[in-house]
């Protein structure tokens, strides 16, 4: 048996950083299903592969293998046995990374992966359609989400901290383009799942986001 918490919601939102703190918390797995897509945006980067050649990429994912390794503080990305953990964090795969996304062959594939990494654990998994196809089933749904102007102002933040060169305006507007290519999107489209908890990150802090989330997995899981 496995439990899954799905959480969704826009660039930004602080998806990615409450995972890894819930999971920590209680014992369980966070799997960052947005750094797959980023491997495959990477391995086109490397084949030069223009993300308008879809055949290309669609191509790429028959040479291609993900894995995910270390643990929740440190998460390892490989790409065909390479830690490419940092690479992919790059203002380079960050342009293109959602318009890789939209192909529905790379959404397949990579869904089918999530999934397998999800058999038989207790799992946090951030994305943007988790509890809407990933994991319609999901035991918690949470959505997360936050004015542009701070989302862009916290991506902005941990890019200078992985010294990724970007400004602010850049990072604004790749945010305002992610959102609209999220929504857009054939395939797994962003979108709030019907019976998902929205939580506005906006004026919370960190801990009183993680807060409010523990509180509602630990009514529905009984943490041993």
């Amino acid at each position: 048996m496995s439990f899954i918490v799905a959480i969704d919601g826009t660039a930004g939102s602080g998806k990615g950083t409450m995972a890894n703190a819930i999971a920590n918390d209680l014992g369980f797995i966070s799997i960052d299903t947005g750094a797959t897509y980023r491997c495959v945006a990477l391995a086109s980067i490397r084949e030069n592969i223009p993300y308008e050649d879809k055949e290309g990429i669609i191509k790429l994912l028959d040479r291609i293998e993900i894995d995910i390794q270390g643990d929740n503080l440190n998460p390892i990305f490989l790409l065909n046995g390479e830690d490419v953990s940092k690479e992919i964090r790059s203002a380079e795969v960050t342009k293109i990374v959602s318009q890789v996304s939209c192909i529905p062959e790379v959404r397949l594939k990579l869904v089918e992966l999530q999934r397998k990494l999800a058999i038989g654990k207790n799992v946090v998994m951030d994305g943007r359609d988790i509890g809407t196809y990933v994991f319609p089933n999901a035991d918690v749904k949470i959505y997360l989400d936050a004015t542009e102007e701070v989302r862009a102002k916290r991506r902005w933040e941990e890019n200078q901290e992985k010294g990724i060169n970007m400004t602010y305006e850049e990072t604004l507007e790749n945010i305002r383009m992610r959102d609209k290519q999220d929504k857009e999107k054939e395939i797994g489209a962003l979108k709030k799942a019907d019976d998902a908890i929205v939580i506005d990150t906006t004026d919370l802090s960190i801990e009183e986001v993680k807060e409010k989330i523990e509180k509602i997995v630990k009514s529905k899981y009984v943490v041993k």
